[in-house]
């Protein structure tokens, strides 16, 4: 059975409980001011989408172990895939029928693990 003690503050898993994390629908303009706040990401429909490359399949396999822990932290999971040395995020909030201030807080927290 799996360890359920609650992480260590400096613990990327510890980041829920450190980031607001506003699950309603972003206002148009909310939308529009991602592309300087995430530049990396793309807008697709209702989701952020980014493709992230890595040297070999064994660095992009280890950076989806990473993004795991935050989205068990977050409780945010995102549509993903892996094809060798490459990894493709999508993230929405299905609950709430688009983007949200979570989907927001995992693109940021995913890029600080690149």
């Amino acid at each position: 059975m799996a360890d359920r003690t609650p992480p260590a503050d400096d613990e990327p898993s510890g980041l829920a409980s450190r980031l607001p994390v506003d699950r309603t629908l972003l206002t148009p303009g909310e939308r529009a001011s991602l592309a300087a706040r995430l530049p990396a990401w793309e807008i697709d429909g209702d989701h952020l989408h980014r493709t992230f490359g890595f040297v070999d399949f064994s660095e992009a396999w280890a950076f989806m172990g990473r993004v795991a822990v935050v989205a068990e932290a977050l409780q945010h999971h995102p549509d993903w895939s892996n094809s060798w040395n490459q990894v493709e995020i999508a993230v929405t909030t299905h609950s709430a029928g688009g983007l949200t201030g979570l989907d927001v807080t995992f693109a940021e927290a995913v890029d600080g693990l690149a």
